[in-house]
């Protein structure tokens, strides 16, 4: 069940936690994907605090918002790129996505099949898509407090095979945001530490949410065996007309 878009945001802009994950998440993001200049760069979900980055070289940048969720105008004071549409039905065309991010979108979907071949359908050949996903192993998938403790949380395991199931090619996975998902203060002071040791040590890789990187990998046909002609029928001329016992030498 998607969460509403005016708790997202709020969520992400309008208290302290919120807007430390977002800066986590998008820094991970950032640096898996340093620029996109000329590509058309595109999110479903609630991805608008990650695309900004994006804003200034991409060709396009689009948010696509599902419907059960809402939508909003994005960015503030810019020319709207949000879009309300179908999770399974976007106003795209075949393959003119070349990064794609989904975020508070597979974990809450009804059909995520569905939602996996659209993906598909909008991404070109070799285009790139990053999903990320509240981690099983970790805090945040716990605490309905967060829009990670929504939804389906997954550990990288099935994230990749359900990925592979429907055609995408995983590149690689991760897991970030390690901080615990608490609004008090001391928490707030050590997030940095955290996040640092979380990268670094072993016993924090349980990170709050999964991120899997895959691209879309288009084959051309391979050629098939030769086919041998088939021999060509000869049809055989009319049999004679019998002839009558008897009658054999009659004039």
């Amino acid at each position: 069940m998607y969460l509403d878009v005016q708790d997202l945001r709020n969520f992400y802009y309008r208290s302290a936690l919120g807007r430390a994950a977002q800066k986590v998440i998008r820094d991970q993001l950032v640096s898996m994907w340093p620029g996109a200049k000329g590509q058309t760069v595109a999110g479903f979900g609630f991805v608008a605090p990650l695309l900004r980055p994006y804003l200034a070289e991409a060709r396009r940048v689009i948010a696509l918002m599902p419907g059960p969720q809402g939508v909003m105008p994005w960015p503030p004071a810019l020319p709207n790129v949000a879009v309300l549409c179908e999770e399974s039905l976007w106003p795209l065309g075949t393959g003119i996505v070349d990064r794609l991010v989904v975020m508070h979108g597979l974990e809450v979907s009804d059909h995520p099949g569905a939602l996996l071949d659209e993906c598909w359908r909008v991404l070109g050949p070799g285009g790139r898509a990053v999903f990320i996903v509240p981690n099983r192993a970790g805090l945040w998938s716990r605490s309905d407090r967060t829009p990670f403790g929504h939804g389906r949380p997954y550990t990288p395991g099935q994230l990749e095979g359900q990925l592979k199931q429907h055609g995408f090619a995983v590149e690689r996975s991760l897991s970030t945001l390690y901080q615990p998902p608490s609004d008090r203060r001391i928490w707030r002071r050590l997030a940095a530490l955290l996040e640092t040791g979380g990268r670094h040590l072993p016993v924090f890789k349980a990170g709050g949410v999964v991120f899997v990187e895959v691209s879309k990998q288009v084959f051309a046909p391979t050629r098939g065996h030769p086919v041998r002609a088939r021999p060509r029928l000869v049809i055989l001329p009319p049999a004679a007309q019998p002839v009558a016992r008897g009658t054999e030498g009659a004039s």
